[in-house]
C-alpha cells in the first residue's frame, strides 16, 4: 500500500496496481479526488481518509508515504509537525520511504510583498503574500472571482505556511 496526497500521482499508482490510501483534512478535496477516482476500475480505487497529519491513523502499515504540495509548511506549530512525523513513522514499514516537498525559508521570504495574478475568460485570481520574519510565517490571501453567467462571484481564502529550516526537519525526522 502507498499513502499519497497528490491526485495525479495517486491515480497513476493505482493504475499500476498499488494499493493507495489518500489522506486529506479537507472533505471537499477528498470528494473531488473520489469523483476523479470513480473512473478507475473498482479494484484500483484508492481508499480516502479525512484526517489531519498529526492524527494519522491508517489501520496498517505502508511501504511509502508521499506528502505533496508543500503540505508540511502548512503545519505552523513545531509540536504538531513533530507529531505528524511520528505518526508517519508509526505506519511506515521498516525500510519504507517518506517523501515530501516544502517551500524553503528562502522562497517564503522572497514572496514577501509579492502579488500574483492569474486570469482566464471565466476566472480571475489575485493573491498577495506577507512574510513575518519573527514568526517565519508567510501568509497569503487569495481573492478568486468566477464568472457565473453575466455576474461574477467572489470568494477568498487565507493560507499560512511556516518556513521550516532543513536542520529542524532533519532533527525531527531522525
Amino acid at each position: 500500500k502507498k499513502l499519497f496526497s497528490d491526485e495525479a500521482l495517486r491515480q497513476e499508482l493505482a493504475r499500476r496496481g498499488y494499493g493507495v490510501v489518500g489522506v486529506d483534512l479537507s472533505e471537499d478535496m477528498l470528494m473531488e479526488a473520489s469523483e476523479k477516482a470513480a473512473a478507475l476500475p473498482q479494484e484500483q480505487r484508492p481508499t480516502f481518509l479525512c484526517q489531519s497529519m498529526d492524527e494519522l491513523d491508517l489501520f496498517g502499515t505502508v511501504d511509502a508515504c508521499v506528502c505533496c504540495l508543500d503540505s508540511v509548511n502548512y503545519i505552523t506549530d513545531a509540536a504538531t509537525l513533530k507529531e505528524a512525523f511520528r505518526r508517519v513513522h508509526t505506519f511506515l514499514m521498516p525500510g519504507g520511504r517518506f517523501i515530501f516537498d516544502i517551500n524553503t525559508p528562502e522562497k517564503l521570504k522572497a514572496m514577501d510583498g509579492q502579488t500574483y495574478l492569474d486570469e482566464t475568460e471565466d476566472v480571475y485570481c489575485v493573491w498577495r503574500a506577507d512574510y513575518d520574519a519573527r514568526s517565519r510565517i508567510c501568509a497569503y490571501g487569495f481573492d478568486l472571482f468566477e464568472r457565473e453567467g453575466e455576474l461574477w462571484h467572489r470568494d477568498g481564502e487565507l493560507h499560512e505556511e511556516k518556513a521550516w529550516t532543513r536542520e529542524e526537519l532533519e532533527r525531527w525526522l531522525r
